[in-house]
């Protein structure tokens, strides 16, 4: 019911929206007298804030259409290289001849983006950050209240054959880095297909900011997800998606149900956030304007999980842990890290990482116990939180040179 009434919600506030959209280009349009009226600047600004604050965000488009390339730019176009029910496999490809490509000898990256409520546009900068030297694809997931109920459930399971099928298109020369949440599924994809002597296996796999081992450090999330009992997380947070869309009746993880927990981390954050943003538009600061709205129109941009998936997730990863101690079992098959051999390893931490913890994702290398230490490496990233690693100066910097540099050394 939650769900019907907060589409009841957003459609009566429409109008108000939309009429605050108007009356705050009415106010800066130059065209228009009321631009040159006192305080016009503060009128606009106020009107734009309370659109913000309540008009619904769309899925933004990764907007990558050139990448440098030996001091030139080459264009980018996507393409869908598979597709399936639940995700996209998204293709960056350069606007080059097939034989130049090859001339290129880029190793080709699979980057599983995260589903945990954004959609994988979160990673627009890592993929920029690794075109220039790489050939690139990324898993594009669909918020499910987009997928019809006929296509049937999507368990944690489903997503690691999800990536399997992916590595198995794209391999055997195949780099796989993962982001936050997937580094568990993934971890869990490799090495099912070594236990199977999987000839497709990837050559690296690059581990970022995930919950391997969410006992240690455990954060503000780890904390909730042991706390809370799983009939909570099942009683409180899961719903329908109502009739207007094409997943009518699948129970769903609503995305403004997670928006909600986003927000409530850090709420002063972004109630200052909000504020800076009316003085810079009453300032007439429109660069820093423009940046908070680049910002929020990704980190609004939400999409619903599916039900048996997320919880799932939560119960395996946060509240058993069964990774970490060895006990996690897919459809009967015993996920064994221990089994990866020759699958190079990279971890990366940030060093101020709030949402996975110092030492969450090192502990891969414990788990993968028979990749030879020449074959592994970790990296703290200083001064980094948990978007640092994947997104802005930092991670263009420190984080995607090292990414290439360990690609290299084990291509």
């Amino acid at each position: 019911m939650l769900y019907q009434l907060h589409e009841m919600n957003r459609t009566l506030l429409s109008p108000l929206v939309q009429w605050a959209e108007a009356s705050s280009k009415l106010f800066t349009n130059p065209v228009s007298p009321f631009a040159h009226t006192p305080f016009s600047q503060r009128i606009a600004a106020g009107y734009e804030l309370m659109y913000r604050l309540g008009k619904d965000y769309e899925k933004p488009e990764f907007g990558i259409n050139a990448t440098k390339l030996n001091g030139a730019d080459v264009a980018i176009f996507e393409q869908v290289a598979v597709e399936k029910p639940f995700c996209r496999l998204l293709h960056f490809r350069k606007d080059l001849t097939d034989q130049q490509i090859a001339e290129l000898k880029q190793p080709v990256v699979l980057l599983v983006a995260p589903l945990s409520g954004h959609h994988s546009t979160l990673l627009r900068d890592t993929v920029r950050g690794l075109l220039p030297n790489h050939d690139v694809y990324i898993t594009d997931w669909t918020d499910a209240r987009m997928v019809p109920e006929s296509e049937g459930p999507f368990h944690l399971h489903d997503y690691i054959y999800y990536v399997q099928d992916f590595i198995r298109t794209l391999g055997p020369d195949l780099h796989v880095i993962s982001v936050c949440q997937p580094t568990v599924p993934v971890l869990a994809a490799i090495s099912l297909m070594a236990s199977a002597r999987d000839p497709k296996l990837p050559k690296t796999m690059t581990m970022m900011g995930g919950p391997i081992d969410p006992s240690k450090s455990p954060t503000q999330v780890n904390d909730l997800a042991v706390r809370k009992p799983y009939s909570w997380f099942e009683n409180t947070l899961i719903y329908s998606v109502p009739p207007n869309y094409p997943g009518f009746g699948r129970k769903v993880y609503p995305g403004f149900l997670q928006h909600t927990g986003f927000v409530a981390m850090n709420p002063r954050r972004h109630a200052q956030s909000h504020w800076d943003f009316y003085m810079h538009l009453r300032e007439g600061d429109n660069e820093s304007a423009e940046e908070h709205r680049k910002f929020y129109d990704e980190y609004n941009a939400v999409l619903d999980m599916p039900a048996e998936y997320y919880l799932e997730t939560i119960k395996t990863v946060f509240q058993d842990f069964a990774l970490a101690r060895g006990t996690w079992e897919v459809e009967g098959k015993l996920v064994r890290p221990q089994d990866i051999k020759t699958v190079a390893l990279f971890t990366i931490e940030g060093e101020l990482d709030d949402i996975s913890g110092s030492g969450q994702t090192e502990a891969a290398h414990a788990l993968c116990s028979s990749i030879p230490k020449s074959k592994k490496q970790h990296y703290i990233a200083p001064k980094c939180g948990h978007y640092g690693i994947f997104s802005g100066r930092r991670w263009r910097e420190m984080v995607a040179p090292r990414i290439s540099a360990f690609i290299r050394e084990n291509a």
